[in-house]
C-alpha cells in the first residue's frame, strides 16, 4: 500500500493488557514508520494515562465490566455498553482503520465488534492460558488470534491461532549490569542469594502480609530480599517495620523504577501470576514462586501459574496458604542452587522472544491483504 497504515488498538484496564498493546504499537512503528495508530480504551482506566505517556493518541469509551454479584447494577452497565458501541462506530468511521487489534479489557469488546461488523479485519491477542470472556466472543469474527500458551484451541478456532507469546517491556531485556553489579547497586552482598518480592504496581496484600509475618525468620536467614510493597500498602508497612524493626537483609520500597536491574540481581522472584509477569519471568529465565491472585475473573492466574508448574518452570503457593508457607519455601529454594538452575532452564525454554514483532507482522499482513 502507498498510503500510511492505519491501525486501531483497543483494550486495557491493567498493565497486563497495556504493556503488550504499547509494545505492539512500537513494533508496528519500527516496521512501518508511516503507521498511524489510534488507541481506544475505557474512561477512568490506567490506559488513559499510560498510552499518551508512551506517545500515542487514545480515545475513551464509558464501558464498564458486568457486576456478577449485584445484578441490578448491570442496568447502567448495559446503558454504558450501548453508548460505547455508538461511540466506537463513530471512531471507526472517522479513523477508517485498515486493521483493528484487541488486547483484552473492557474497551476491546465494543470496539472490535463494531470494527468487524464494518468489514475491518481484526486480530486479537490473548495473554492468559485461560481465555477471557471478551476474547472468546470476539474470536468468532477475528481473522487471527495470537496466544501465549499451547492448547488454546479449547477456546478458539484452531485454524486462527498463532503461538506468539506475550510482548514484554523491551527495557527488561537490555540491562547493562552483571548479576554482581546489580546486586551491589541494591546495597546487597553479591555472594548471598537475592529474593525479589513483587505484587504489581498497587501491591498484593497477601504477599505483603507473608513478609511481615516472617520478619524474625528473614533476619536470621542467609538470603537478601528486595520487597516492592506497592504504593497502596507502603505507609502502613513502613509504620509496622518501625515498630517491629526492619531486618538488615530486607530492603523495602513502594515501587521499583529500575526493574531491569532488580530482575538481574534476583536469584528468585516471588510474584503474582499475571500474564505479563509470567512472560517476563520466562524470557529472563528467572526461577519463581507464583502466588495467583484469587480476585481475578475465571481464576485465570491459577491457570497461568499451573502452565509453568506442570513444566517444572515455577513453584506455586496458593493465596490462602501464602502467609504460612511462602517465605519459608522462598528462603529454602533460594539457597538450593540445583532447584534454581532447573527452574531457570525450564522457564527460559517456555519464553517466546520477539513476540511484539511477530504480532506486528501479522497485523501488517492482515491490513495489506484487505
Amino acid at each position: 500500500m502507498n498510503e500510511p497504515l492505519r491501525v486501531i488498538i483497543s483494550g486495557g484496564g491493567t498493565g497486563g493488557h497495556i504493556f503488550p498493546a504499547i509494545s505492539i504499537a512500537n513494533a508496528l512503528k519500527a516496521l512501518r514508520p508511516d503507521t498511524e495508530i489510534l488507541f481506544v480504551g475505557a474512561e477512568g482506566r490506567m490506559e488513559m494515562q499510560r498510552v499518551p505517556a508512551a506517545g500515542y493518541e487514545i480515545k475513551g469509551l464509558p464501558v464498564a465490566g458486568f457486576d456478577r454479584q449485584h445484578l441490578l447494577r448491570n442496568v447502567s452497565v448495559l446503558w454504558k455498553l450501548l453508548k460505547s458501541r455508538r461511540m466506537a462506530r463513530r471512531i471507526v468511521k472517522d479513523f477508517r482503520p485498515d486493521v483493528a487489534v484487541g488486547v483484552g479489557g473492557y474497551a476491546s469488546g465494543p470496539t472490535l465488534n463494531v470494527a468487524a461488523s464494518m468489514g475491518v479485519p481484526c486480530l486479537i491477542q490473548e495473554q492468559n492460558s485461560f481465555a477471557g470472556v471478551t476474547n472468546k466472543l470476539l474470536s468468532k469474527s477475528a481473522r487471527r488470534i495470537c496466544v501465549a500458551y499451547e492448547g488454546m484451541e479449547r477456546f478458539f478456532p484452531k485454524e486462527k491461532i498463532l503461538l506468539t507469546g506475550n510482548p514484554v517491556r523491551q527495557s527488561l531485556l537490555e540491562c547493562p549490569l552483571s548479576h554482581a553489579e546489580a546486586t551491589l547497586q541494591l546495597g546487597f552482598d553479591p555472594v548471598r542469594p537475592v529474593i525479589l518480592v513483587i505484587g504489581g504496581s498497587l501491591g498484593a496484600r497477601t504477599v505483603n502480609e507473608s513478609v511481615l509475618s516472617h520478619l524474625k525468620f528473614i533476619a536470621e536467614s542467609r538470603v537478601q530480599i528486595i520487597w516492592q510493597t506497592g504504593g497502596y500498602y507502603f505507609e502502613d508497612i513502613k509504620k509496622t517495620l518501625k515498630e517491629q524493626g526492619c531486618p538488615a537483609n530486607l530492603k523495602v520500597t513502594d515501587f521499583i523504577n529500575k526493574m531491569d536491574e532488580a530482575y538481574r540481581a534476583a536469584d528468585l522472584v516471588i510474584s503474582r501470576a499475571g500474564a505479563s509477569s509470567i512472560s517476563e519471568l520466562c524470557l529472563l529465565g528467572k526461577p519463581s514462586i507464583l502466588v495467583p491472585s484469587p480476585n481475578v475473573a475465571e481464576d485465570h492466574q491459577t491457570h497461568n501459574a499451573m502452565a509453568l508448574v506442570r513444566k517444572d518452570a515455577a513453584l506455586m503457593v496458593k493465596d490462602v496458604d501464602a502467609r504460612e508457607q511462602l517465605i519459608p519455601l522462598a528462603v529454602k529454594t533460594a539457597l538450593d542452587t540445583a532447584i534454581l538452575k532447573r527452574l531457570s532452564a525450564n522457564a527460559q525454554a517456555m519464553g517466546l522472544p520477539d513476540s511484539a514483532n511477530i504480532i506486528a507482522q501479522e497485523v501488517i499482513q492482515l491490513a495489506t491483504s484487505k
